[in-house]
């Protein structure tokens, strides 16, 4: 207790003095505590006060000067060491009990406890454009098109659908991205597409040919014949490869050369993929959320609200007599209908109660209760839909029975009777 408490004494020396000054500061305050003044029980003799606590703590801070001044060359090596910086969560500097004193080898760590294919080196750093949509600014951004043969779409259309990077594109940006792929002819063996450690900007899907692929371990091109490493892979026409150039400027994996005269590949640059995709994602949120300011059950959203849900609508389409919604069950989704037309039958299939066009929505009450479908929607052409389930909703804005105490719902133009949806049982 008598050694912690001179530590913030110690700590504002050291912070604020020169170094060798926590000596000193023990003298001063023995020399004080020697003053008949200060020491009402100090005897005549001051080299034996024995009687005078206080100056049994001086001289405990005396003997463990070591300890306390990291300016002296026996710091930390106190055998006391331990025991003085112990707290709740270990002895010491270094989490445990011992007495012995930090090392900085402690922290070191032990390769044999990592994988074998365990990285050390740095990590690789990656960059992208910093884009920004069309519509908040004023440069008319469209995408390039290039013109190809119904052949050529079909190939490059069945090259890339099977890639993670297109498989969930809309019918609109796939047809974009396909007529922005340039044809880059490849006439001699040996050309070198893209070289291993280079900047990556480009994707590439072979028309005609064949490439081979090689990684060199060292993770770059290097200079003389074996510089390309080991041949890992041949890539055939209605191959592709570089796709992660088009999500970030990552260097390149592998060196890709031509294997043989006369290839063709067709490119696509980064920057216009990436503003394809974000140009008709804007356009569709923005779409979304003008059908959404049309439907009284979510009147009183504030725009931050629409928007959210605009970005979690899920988009679905249904082939022309496709049931969307059948009558009678439970109602999980409410939908807008984003292209196509579709009609409401209740009971009988000749029985049509609505018809349904761009803009329109339904099956909005699934966002209250599980009460059974009151009729069955039916697609009467190719329609596409956004649709968001209850639960989805709820996750973003919480129960929709707070956003209709915002203003009443006035029921539904299905034929179902009015309703208090606060009070639906």
């Amino acid at each position: 207790m008598a050694v912690g408490s001179s530590l913030p004494g110690l700590y504002y020396l050291l912070c604020n003095h020169p170094q060798d000054r926590c000596s000193s500061y023990h003298r001063q305050r023995t020399s004080a505590l020697h003053s008949p003044r200060d020491t009402p029980h100090t005897t005549t003799d001051r080299g034996k006060m024995t009687n005078n606590p206080i100056h049994r703590v001086v001289e405990e801070e005396d003997e463990n000067d070591t300890i306390t001044s990291p300016t002296n060359a026996r710091f930390g090596a106190s055998p006391n060491s331990a025991s003085m910086f112990s707290g709740p969560f270990g002895g010491g500097f270094g989490g445990d009990s011992s007495a012995e004193a930090p090392s900085a080898s402690r922290n070191v760590p032990n390769p044999d406890s990592y994988p074998a294919q365990y990285n050390f080196g740095r990590r690789t750093s990656v960059s992208a454009e910093s884009l920004k949509p069309s519509a908040d600014s004023y440069d008319n951004w469209s995408p390039p098109f290039h013109e190809k043969t119904p052949d050529q779409i079909e190939r490059l259309k069945h090259a890339i659908e099977g890639n993670f990077l297109f498989s969930h594109l809309e019918d609109e940006q796939s047809a974009q991205i396909l007529g922005a792929l340039v044809e880059k002819p490849i006439p001699a063996k040996g050309i070198k597409v893209i070289s291993q450690g280079d900047a990556g900007d480009y994707f590439y899907v072979v028309e005609k040919g064949s490439f081979d692929v090689y990684v060199n371990p060292s993770g770059s091109l290097q200079p003389g014949p074996d510089g390309m490493g080991n041949q890992v892979g041949n890539i055939q026409a209605g191959g592709s490869f570089g796709e992660l150039a088009l999500m970030y400027n990552a260097p390149r994996a592998a060196t890709v050369i031509s294997a043989e005269p006369g290839c063709t590949v067709w490119a696509l640059d980064r920057v216009t993929f990436r503003r394809i995709l974000m140009e008709s994602t804007f356009a569709r949120r923005r779409m979304y959320e003008s059908f959404l300011e049309e439907v009284p059950l979510l009147s009183t959203l504030n725009p931050y609200e629409r928007s959210k849900i605009a970005d979690a609508l899920e988009t679905r389409k249904f082939a022309p007599g496709e049931i969307i919604i059948n009558e009678g069950d439970p109602g999980h989704a409410f939908y807008l209908l984003e292209s196509g037309e579709a009609d409401a039958y209740i009971g009988q299939p000749d029985n049509k109660v609505r018809h349904y066009k761009k803009g329109d929505y339904f099956g909005e009450l699934a966002l209250l209760n599980d009460a059974p479908r009151a009729a069955s929607i039916v697609a009467a052409s190719t329609v596409k839909v956004g649709s968001l389930g209850k639960n989805a909703f709820q996750r973003l804005l919480g129960p929709v029975e707070g956003i209709l105490r915002r203003t009443k719902y006035q029921g539904v133009a299905t034929g179902v009777e009015e309703m208090d949806p606060l009070h639906i049982s």
